[in-house]
């Protein structure tokens, strides 16, 4: 594992919101980060974090050297001192402000949607398509950028994209079909209407069947020098439902295998799965990427979402389909190995790889 003298001063874009706050949560004491700037409206005027912000997160309270950072402007000439940025900002306004940030100088690593699909933008998942950070040269020369753009996936396609890359190695994939339940937090603070998602479920979530169906294939296709990225060659079918639970997404997928497997083969190649990122020994990885329940009744939203300190994507119930090869359920948190844990993960990959 790669260690450093002197950590790298990181700011977050977004910090009042949820997704912003977990963020600050997890860069609490990371040995290669240090959080130094918070950025949100520009409404704060330079105001504590503490004084606009009502802490969110259950199970811990507001970290007190954040409590005192001022937020400023979401803008590069307001943080001249950070040289990483973490975006948690909404698509309505991530865009343009995250290139101006990698236009002077900065690595961003984004939550947001708006650059996911970019022709030459590393839609990342370390323990799935790491070497898709070969793009990121090409974004510098093409763009003028001295900075750089890397996206982490929906919360929705990080446990599915992982569940499949062992098995895409091992077997190959055809065909995907998903059925996602998702939590609340999904949404944003305050989410939806308590009258609308209690006592219910929402089988609609705008845009995030689209998401699932192509991110898919961006991440588990390949970067190819001369070509830029070739979507992998499978079909995904995705139906995506809000739930009513807090945090993490339940989620039912059938596969259409390319070879015969065993169930045992199936599940040694998950439990099996040791990718180089994981190898790395990174400081947010958990010491495993994927963990197969052999409960009937497993997993579990409430019991196995902070599996891993929450990145850890927990699989179960796996059986023949009768339409496909096979059939399972996986479980992946939202908030931390869907949205901030992967992007930290994310900027420690690229730290791994002398990008930062």
């Amino acid at each position: 594992m790669v260690t450093r003298d002197k950590k790298i001063p990181v700011g977050v874009l977004g910090a009042t919101g949820m997704v912003g706050q977990r963020f600050i949560e997890l860069l609490q004491g990371h040995p290669w980060f240090e959080l130094v700037a918070l950025g949100a409206s520009d409404k704060h005027n330079g105001r504590p974090y503490a004084e606009v912000t009502g802490w969110r997160l259950s199970g811990s309270d507001m970290p007190a050297s954040a409590a005192k950072l001022p937020v400023v402007a979401c803008r590069p000439d307001a943080m001249p001192q950070v040289k990483v940025v973490f975006s948690a900002l909404p698509g309505e306004i991530a865009g343009e402000i995250e290139v101006a940030f990698a236009q002077a100088g900065v690595a961003v690593f984004s939550n947001a949607k708006n650059h996911r699909m970019g022709a030459d933008v590393p839609l990342l998942i370390p323990e799935v398509n790491a070497d898709h950070i070969a793009a990121i040269p090409r974004q510098q020369k093409q763009r003028g950028w001295s900075g750089f753009i890397v996206t982490n996936a929906n919360c929705s396609s990080t446990p599915l994209v992982m569940a499949l890359k062992p098995l895409q190695q091992a077997f190959g994939i055809s065909k995907v079909l998903v059925t996602t339940m998702q939590s609340i937090s999904g949404a944003g603070y305050p989410g939806l209407p308590s009258y609308d998602i209690l006592d219910n479920a929402i089988p609609y979530i705008g845009g995030e069947e689209e998401k699932v169906e192509s991110e898919t294939l961006k991440m588990l296709g390949e970067w190819q020098e001369g070509q830029g990225f070739v979507d992998a060659p499978l079909v995904v079918s995705a139906h995506c439902n809000r739930v009513a639970t807090r945090e993490g997404h339940l989620e039912c997928a059938s596969i259409q295998l390319e070879r015969q497997a065993s169930p045992e083969e199936i599940i040694a190649a998950w439990e099996n799965y040791v990718p180089e990122s994981q190898a790395a020994r990174l400081p947010s990885a958990p010491e495993r990427a994927l963990l197969y329940r052999r409960e009937i009744d497993r997993p579990q939203t409430l019991r196995d979402r902070d599996a891993g300190n929450g990145m850890t994507v927990t699989l179960g119930r796996l059986r023949p389909c009768p339409l496909f090869s096979y059939k399972f359920v996986m479980l992946g948190h939202n908030t931390v190995r869907g949205a901030a844990g992967g992007s930290i993960l994310n900027a420690e990959w690229c730290v791994n790889k002398g990008l930062l």
